[in-house]
């Protein structure tokens, strides 16, 4: 970051130097050309006034007294008939080029190169009887200049070391919550998710630090779920395989009954599937998190879908004892979903109606429209799920406490599998629970229902 600050403070400083440098040799030239104008105007002014008494009395004694006040002056005079010839001059120099030049004027500035000349010079003509000349020494001109020009010089030293200060402050503000950042990003790449950068605004930088404080916290979220997810997987895949070798030991046994030999391999052959069962659902789970899946969204019949649904689980609850109820509008309705996907979110729920509702029970899938909303609700009347459970059940590998169903405990996938399913579609769903009623699952599929022009046109 010091090589930022330094390019930093280089580049504000020539940007902001070249501009105050710009605007320094702007003033100085305006303030020089101004002084310069308001010293010709005031030779002007005074040649003016000595044409305006001579205008009268055009006299030797008047021309004289005319010559003689400017001796006393800071200025000269010189006062010349109409032929240019010199009448009176406080001046003891010969004026000829001047004079000649200045007779084509009636009033005005006759020299005003008070670099390179001697004297500043203006006429003023008085009408049919001469010109009177004023000139002014440049060196008073040229003086004042020097000391405007000392006065810029020092101004502007002053000026480029409060600049330097300045930009090297602001430099330090700008790149201390970099700093600080970049610090914070290191620690990010090391694991080190425990970060809080201070709250400096609302401004870009201000953004930035609120960006890197919520990716830390999103990291260390993500990192704590990896571990817990591993954990769980961990744990999940210990118990069945314990039995599966265990009971494999077991049925090796030479002498094993032939009856207890079939009881094991019974229990090993439910342990693999239960263990296949696992691992299908985290393929599952892997294919969503990484986006692995394309939604194939197409229009169907909703009520095709659901006889197709009814006559594919109805046998699994009938075996039971129990009954698959469908309720749906009488009217034709088109949808525009992931058949496939969808079907997947119902036999998951409709598998949880089976295996944690008693027998002679029924299951309700209800189904109904808002505008273009699809709703669909899955109810049965099993034990339900305890309250102290429901805001946890869509996470991963979650279970409830099920003592009357312990041997149909699942993977504690199923459920996040169908949450993130709705969420592909632009749906959401809710749970409601009780005891004594059973439970019902609440789906929305957000402009799922499709009119007729929405059908013809696709």
């Amino acid at each position: 970051m010091k090589n930022l600050s330094v390019k930093l403070g280089l580049l504000f400083f020539l940007i902001i130097f070249t501009l105050e440098l710009f605007l320094f040799f702007f003033l100085h030239s305006s303030l020089v050309e101004s002084r310069v104008e308001e010293e010709l105007f005031s030779l002007q002014s005074r040649g003016d006034a000595h044409k305006d008494t001579l205008r009268t009395s055009f006299e030797a004694d008047t021309i004289q007294h005319v010559a003689l006040m400017e001796r006393e002056a800071s200025t000269d005079v010189i006062v010349t008939n109409l032929k240019g010839s010199v009448l009176a001059s406080s001046l003891s120099l010969d004026m000829k080029k001047i004079i000649s030049s200045g007779m084509k004027l009636q009033n005005g500035v006759v020299e005003n190169d008070w670099e390179n000349q001697p004297y500043i010079v203006t006429v003023s003509s008085i009408p049919n009887q001469g010109y009177v000349f004023m000139f002014q020494n440049t060196n008073s001109i040229q003086t004042l200049i020097d000391r405007l020009n000392n006065h810029f010089f020092i101004t502007g030293l002053i000026t480029a070391f409060l600049t330097i200060v300045i930009i090297i402050l602001l430099s330090i503000a700008l790149v201390r919550p970099l700093n600080k950042m970049k610090e914070a990003t290191i620690q990010i790449k090391s694991g080190d998710f425990s970060i809080s950068l201070p709250d400096i605004g609302n401004d870009e930088l201000g953004k930035l630090a609120k960006t890197i404080n919520l990716l830390a916290s999103e990291l260390k979220h993500l990192k704590q779920e990896r571990s817990q997810f591993l954990a769980n997987i961990s744990h999940e895949l210990k118990t069945p395989l314990t039995y599966l070798k265990g009971y494999a030991d077991i049925v090796q046994r030479k002498e094993l009954p032939i009856e207890e030999r079939e009881k094991y391999l019974s229990i090993i052959q439910e342990e693999a599937k239960r263990i296949n069962t696992l691992v299908e659902d985290l393929f599952e789970l892997a294919k969503i998190d990484q986006y692995g899946f394309k939604m194939k969204k197409q229009p169907i019949h909703l009520s095709d879908f659901l006889a197709h649904l009814h006559h594919k689980f109805e046998p699994a609850f009938h075996h039971q004892s129990m009954r698959l109820h469908v309720e749906m509008p009488k009217e034709n309705i088109i949808v525009n979903i992931d058949s496939a996907r969808v079907e997947q979110i119902l036999y998951n729920l409709l598998d949880n109606s089976l295996k944690y509702s008693q027998t002679a029970t029924e299951t309700t899938l209800k189904i109904w429209t808002n505008t273009n909303d699809l709703y669909i609700s899955i109810v049965d009347n099993g034990s339900g799920i305890q309250e102290k459970d429901l805001p946890h059940i869509f996470k991963r590998f979650y279970r409830g406490t099920y003592s009357n169903h312990s041997s149909n405990v699942g993977s504690g996938l199923g459920l996040s599998i169908v949450k993130e399913l709705v969420n592909a579609h632009n749906g959401d769903i809710t749970v409601k629970s009780n005891a004594k009623t059973g439970t019902t699952f609440t789906i929305m599929l957000k402009g799922a229902v499709l009119n007729e022009k929405d059908t013809f046109s696709r």
